[in-house]
């Protein structure tokens, strides 16, 4: 085939066997898109689960075709049915990859196991910034082994490197067979483009900061299910699963200012998430009739993340807490608005979800025991990495402005073995049981195993 010249064909069925089908042709897939393509699916029938074939025909030779993919999706329904969802996010981090020795990409297949009806990545799916070696020496001894490529032996730049970080991490077959049978909802966070990045930071390199966002927006936008990307708004969405559950995925790096010192001044229209997007948020929130509000987040809401970049002020601030007890500063007004906003208009049953911090916790605020009260209780579930370097709680002390609680940490001290070798790697899950309306949130680890659980009763 030649390589400009590559179309998707794509039978669908609601029939196993295909002996009723649907065909549907897609985009072409040529060098100006990194060879991916796109299918926008509409008309599917509600609440059903639509089996599907994928396979690439040459428009010269229509008989010339790939070998043939296949896959099953869970359609949103408008009857109250079980929903049940994952998240995580941190792949590829810290100099480890593929490893063919272990497996790869485990923790997908753990999640896979559980047949969620949707995943939510929450940022971090590749480190543009991040190179692989080879062999990677462990500190508690043994070496860690990577799958390589030309893509992924060096520090990110180019268009194509960016697309070549995505289709490294599509080389591992957990991942590929979960993303078959598994809409994946996509955010981004820091390590898409650099670590700890700002729009209009300076970089030390000749490439401008805004070349490299740009580069990697657009391969984001290509190897994800991503319908359109006309600026933040194609990454901050929504995304309704029936009258249970709707999800709200913010985007906390296209507006955000500078990592400044803990406390440090605010912009006029937001720092973190900006002025368009909150308000779009709040009209969203709003409008939902959903019974559960489910609002991720790449950044933990409470959890001080420093910036430790050597062109960052010591004491630079990353994350969305300022890491200083008292009324909201920093960015917190932003949270502390929109806080007061959801209890003002009584928008009952809001659960945050985060990733980024490379382990799991599950944090209950109360405004109780907040310097900031004009809120009403919920709870944050974070959850990762997916195949990184495992993180602990030591590193990351809460803010505690908006009065958080550890209910449960899955790392309270460093791990002896922090590869994923080490095991500790996990993912997040909820479950909506159709009869009481309960929410139940857990944390398992890297075999799947359940590690926390707790049932939320729905509000009204």
């Amino acid at each position: 085939m030649r390589r400009a010249t590559r179309r998707p064909v794509t039978p669908g069925s609601t029939d196993p066997s295909f002996r009723i089908r649907e065909r549907r042709t897609g985009s072409l897939a040529t060098p100006a898109t990194g060879l991916t393509t796109r299918l926008d699916l509409t008309g599917l029938p509600a609440g059903r689960e639509v089996f599907y074939r994928v396979a690439f025909a040459d428009l010269d030779d229509p008989r010339r075709v790939s070998d043939w993919t296949r896959g099953r999706l869970r359609m949103p329904g408008q009857s109250t049915r079980a929903v049940r969802f994952t998240f995580a996010g941190d792949e590829a981090g810290q100099g480890f990859g593929i490893n063919p020795d272990l497996g790869g990409y485990r923790l997908y297949e753990a999640m896979r196991q559980k047949r969620p009806d949707f995943f939510i990545h929450q940022g971090d799916q590749i480190y543009a910034d991040g190179p692989l070696k080879a062999e990677v020496a462990l500190a508690g001894g043994g070496v860690w082994r990577n799958l390589v490529t030309p893509a992924k032996d060096h520090v990110a730049e180019t268009l194509d490197d960016f697309r070549g970080a995505y289709a490294y991490n599509l080389q591992d077959a957990h991942k590929r067979r979960f993303l078959a049978g598994v809409p994946m909802l996509v955010q981004w966070d820091d390590h898409e483009v650099r670590n700890n990045w700002w729009p209009g930071k300076s970089l030390t390199g000749a490439i401008p900061m805004a070349t490299l966002a740009a580069n990697a927006r657009q391969a984001l936008g290509e190897y994800n299910p991503l319908r359109s990307m006309p600026g933040a708004a194609g990454i901050y969405r929504s995304f309704s699963q029936g009258p249970s559950i709707e999800v709200f995925l913010l985007d906390a790096r296209s507006r955000r200012g500078a990592n400044l010192l803990a406390g440090g001044p605010l912009r006029r229209d937001g720092d973190m998430f900006g002025r368009e997007q909150m308000a779009w948020l709040e009209r969203a929130l709003m409008r939902s009739t959903a019974t559960w509000k489910v609002i991720a987040s790449d950044i933990p809401l409470s959890l001080t993340v420093p910036d430790l970049n050597r062109d960052v002020a010591k004491g630079g601030i990353e994350g969305l807490a300022d890491g200083v007890a008292g009324s909201p500063g920093g960015r917190e007004p932003e949270l502390a608005r929109l806080l007061s906003f959801i209890r003002r208009h009584r928008i009952r049953n809001t659960v945050w979800l985060s990733a980024d911090v490379h382990y799991a916790a599950a944090i209950r605020y109360e405004p109780g025991r907040a310097a900031f009260t004009d809120f009403d209780p919920f709870w944050e579930f974070v959850a990762g990495p997916i195949n990184a370097g495992t993180g602990t709680s030591a590193g990351n002390p809460f803010d505690p402005t908006f009065g958080p609680a550890l209910v449960y940490d899955s790392m309270p001290a460093a791990p002896a073995d922090p590869s994923p070798r080490g095991g500790n790697q996990f993912f997040g899950m909820g479950d909506v049981d159709p009869a009481t309306g309960v929410l139940t949130m857990s944390i398992h680890d890297l075999n799947g195993r359940e590690r926390f659980r707790i049932p939320l009763e729905p509000q009204h």
